[in-house]
């Protein structure tokens, strides 16, 4: 329940994405935030205030001077519906309802309230490629984006009206990832992190190859919390499936060496490196074709991959680095000989047979000053509490 006890005041402007804002308020609701629904009149065109009433659970505002704004306190809607939120979000946001806010107009409830509030103000354009494109409509997200108001979007392809650009109203879930981002605390503000994920794959021939079980789920979790904490993140991430979290950077790579070289060029701007990949510690010259069994068993030559931990630790000047560990046994004392070993900043320990491919786990920091236990949770819970670790410390320093 990423939203519980947060209470929201959606705005819903004219415009066909209004009709995604009945699936954006279930979403909303299954994270726990109370939702309450202010409609203009041209959004009434494109949904139902009934609909949206039922999906809530509470009655839609959709004039000052309507008979449910009457029966608010003093009879002034648009002043008593924003002291009780945490947030206003206005999805979609028109052209013309962000003309009107950039100028301070209060020509209608929504406009007024949005004048009217104390608390932030989070706004999802939705239009016409040429309407978003227009140098007006960028003169005024300039405008709301110096005033402090948060700008969600708008995503890129096809519209309704069938052309293709930029313009659309970001997806619900997407919208819904903002929303949980921006309460998140903003530790890490303008930071540059870098951060790796998932396994490697090392070939032996052309169908073959030596990985492992990590699924990358905490190295996106760390990639996720750190974007979330204010960060401008880049994930270097081995063979996985994985959503790229929203806001990150991705880099695709397949084996040790090729996630080292990209590792190595990119550091130097980083100001963190979390290094979360289950790195294989070996590979094979492979073979050019596949290796027949009816030849025998084969002989396999190993040789060491480059450390990538203890390379980025050992530049002149290295990041914050922070180190995963995951071990079958004694996990913190094995993490305590790789932080000295590797000169690492911070390490956290697991025990691998509990947090490979699993959801959550149980973690430990480890750090110079000692070892502090993190009680189970779920990996993003666990990657959040691991961003914060970062930044006291990167506070301290």
């Amino acid at each position: 329940m990423e939203l519980a006890g947060k209470r929201i005041v959606l705005g819903v402007t004219g415009g066909i994405a209004a009709y995604k804002v009945c699936d954006l308020v279930r979403r909303l609701q299954d994270e726990g935030a109370s939702v309450q629904v202010v409609m203009t009149r041209a959004a009434q065109e494109f949904v139902t205030a009934t609909t949206l009433q039922a999906l809530s659970g509470q009655p839609v505002f959709t004039d000052q001077w309507g008979a449910e704004g009457a029966k608010v306190g003093n009879a002034m809607p648009h002043i008593d519906v924003s002291r009780a939120a945490d947030a206003v979000v206005v999805a979609p946001a028109s052209a013309h309802f962000i003309a009107k806010t950039a100028q301070g107009l209060a020509d209608d409830l929504l406009c007024t309230l949005v004048l009217a509030r104390r608390c932030p103000l989070l706004v999802a354009p939705a239009m016409n490629v040429e309407m978003w494109s227009n140098p007006a409509t960028q003169r005024n997200v300039q405008q709301l984006k110096a005033d402090g108001i948060e700008i969600l979007g708008p995503g890129v392809g096809d519209q309704a009206c069938g052309e293709t650009g930029a313009g659309r109203m970001l997806e619900p879930q997407e919208l819904l990832e903002d929303i949980i981002a921006f309460f998140q605390p903003k530790l890490l503000q303008d930071k540059r992190v870098l951060v790796t994920a998932g396994p490697t794959f090392e070939p032996i021939d052309p169908v073959r190859g030596i990985t492992n079980l990590s699924s990358g789920k905490m190295g996106f979790a760390m990639a996720r919390a750190a974007r979330e904490a204010g960060a401008k993140v880049t994930l270097i991430a081995g063979p996985t499936t994985l959503p790229t979290p929203r806001g990150v950077r991705r880099l695709d790579v397949r084996t040790a060496r090729e996630m080292h070289d990209d590792v190595m060029s990119y550091v130097n701007h980083a100001q963190v490196y979390i290094g979360v990949a289950a790195v294989a510690d070996w590979r094979v010259q492979p073979a050019a074709q596949k290796l027949k069994k009816s030849l025998g068993q084969p002989t396999l030559v190993f040789e060491p991959n480059p450390d990538i931990l203890a390379s980025v630790a050992a530049l002149p000047s290295p990041p914050f680095t922070v180190g995963f560990a995951a071990e079958t046994d004694d996990e913190v004392a094995y993490a305590r000989g790789k932080l000295k070993a590797k000169r690492l900043s911070m390490i956290v320990a697991n025990r691998a047979q509990d947090i490979l491919s699993a959801d959550d786990g149980e973690l430990t920091v480890v750090d110079a000053e000692g070892a502090t236990p993190l009680q189970r949770a779920s990996k993003l819970t666990q990657a959040r509490r691991i961003i914060a670790a970062i930044a006291q410390r990167l506070g301290a320093d």
